[in-house]
Formats: structure tokens, sequence, C-alpha cells
């Protein structure tokens, strides 16, 4: 489970660093894949589920969520 949140960690910042990239008005992923490209929709819909993951995974690897006992700060 250590890889799969560390994985997600790392494609969600990608696609943070993309929404930034695209606030200056360049899109990373576009510019390597194509507009509306099979492969910029694929890169798109994994860095999404990879954010999905960490919403549901939060709680369990978080160290400011959960106490060094592995039971959940209460007051979080």
């Amino acid at each position: 489970m250590k890889a799969t949140h560390t994985v997600a960690f790392i494609l969600t910042i990608i696609g943070g660093l993309n929404w930034l990239l695209v606030g200056f008005g360049w899109n990373l992923v576009d510019a390597i894949f194509g507009v509306d490209s099979t492969g910029s929709m694929i890169v798109y819909i994994i860095v999404g589920l990879s954010a999905i993951w960490l919403i549901i995974d939060h709680k369990k690897t978080c160290s400011c969520c959960v106490k060094d006992s592995g039971t959940p700060s209460p007051t979080v």
C-alpha cells in the first residue's frame, strides 16, 4: 500500500504542477501528448484516480491526522 500511496502522491503533484502551468497559459500534458489526444485523456484520468485514492487513503497515511499509536487524532 505504501507504493500505491507514493505513486498516487507523485501523480497528484504532477497534476497540480500542470494546473499551475495552465494558470500561466501553458499545458504541459497537452504539449507532450497533443490537445484532446488519447494520451492526454489517459494522463488526466490516471492523475484524477490518484487524487481519489489519496482522498480515500488520507486518514491512514497522514502523520498530522494519525497519532503515533495509529489511532485517529480526536482534534482533527
